[in-house]
């Protein structure tokens, strides 16, 4: 989404959560672009849009980071940083980037996203997902999966009172998320180690915690207790739960427009007064934003104006 008028502010990168795809940011992108930035969502690697690969070393997270800083390079070519946001799977691969310290990034958001392992109910739905997974075999999976999206997935989106159209996306977007990709992303969720400290140490880009006071991933209590060791801003979204930007797509934006302002105001006084930028790295590593077919995809802008948080553990 280019910015409104000229882009003077620098851009940003909006990466997904666990089975999502850049459609989750639809309905924040607009007022995103109207502070005057370029904003950019995507679909990782494997994720609906974007081809898969079969070898699981490719959905590890150091991969999936090193396409993140070839995207950051990409979209912010002028050497003035980009502010990166994860949205749950995509926070723990975002921060992941940041501490591979390849990219120049102004500032860090984790939305919706824990210090390390998944717990709780959503953690136990996604453990049972994948072993249903593995019982089936490589094979067999990509049928597994439209068996279960047809026998429970739908069947609970319908009765939730999803749109139909809505239904019919979902429906197309489980169904392209690469089988390997998803086993391995699931797997990273439950066994991610707990990096927050590592990250407090890095120091640098200011970074922002913003959750739904309802979020049922992690919960609250876990991402205020994180922003504190992080010495980070947190901001806890009303009535939103694991999806703000889906759920509370004004709030989440202003949030972030004032967030991502701030940053940049604290970057340029900071070059004023000789301490150089705020973000480390220098450039960029891994995989490219073009000319791979793995690379994340820009791809096309669903038709949804705001998605559901989703049938499938995230």
């Amino acid at each position: 989404m280019p910015g409104s008028g000229v882009c003077e502010r620098q851009p940003a990168l909006l990466v997904p959560g666990y089975t999502g795809s850049k459609e989750d940011f639809l309905a924040v992108l607009q007022p995103l672009a109207a502070a005057g930035r370029r904003v950019v969502a995507i679909d990782m690697r494997g994720q609906y849009e974007t081809p898969g690969d079969r070898d699981h070393r490719h959905y590890a997270p150091d991969a999936l980071a090193a396409d993140l800083a070839g995207l950051a390079a990409a979209v912010g070519p002028d050497g003035r940083g980009v502010h990166l946001l994860g949205h749950s799977l995509g926070g723990l691969i975002a921060r992941q980037a940041v501490l591979a310290q390849t990219a120049r990034i102004s500032s860090l958001t984790l939305l919706g996203s824990g210090p390390g392992t998944l717990r709780g109910p959503r953690a136990t739905a996604l453990r049972a997902a994948l072993a249903d997974l593995a019982k089936a075999g490589p094979a067999r999976r990509a049928e597994r999966i439209r068996q279960r999206w047809e026998t429970d997935l739908e069947p609970q989106a319908v009765a939730d009172g999803v749109p139909a159209p809505i239904v019919a996306f979902l429906r197309e977007r489980m169904l392209r998320n690469c089988p390997e990709g998803l086993v391995a992303m699931g797997k990273y969720l439950l066994s991610c180690p707990d990096q927050t400290a590592a990250l407090a140490d890095l120091g640098g880009s200011p970074i922002l915690v913003l959750y739904g006071e309802n979020d049922d991933a992690w919960t609250p209590a876990a991402q205020d207790r994180m922003a504190r060791r992080l010495g980070a801003q947190r901001v806890c979204i009303p009535a939103a739960a694991h999806s703000p930007a889906v759920e509370a797509p004004e709030t989440t934006a202003s949030t972030l427009t004032a967030f991502w302002n701030a940053a940049e105001g604290s970057q340029r006084r900071r070059k004023t007064s000789g301490h150089g930028a705020v973000s480390p790295g220098t450039g960029s590593a891994g995989t490219g934003p073009a000319g791979n077919g793995s690379s994340p995809s820009q791809g096309r802008r669903g038709a949804a104006a705001a998605m559901p948080s989703g049938h499938w553990p995230r």
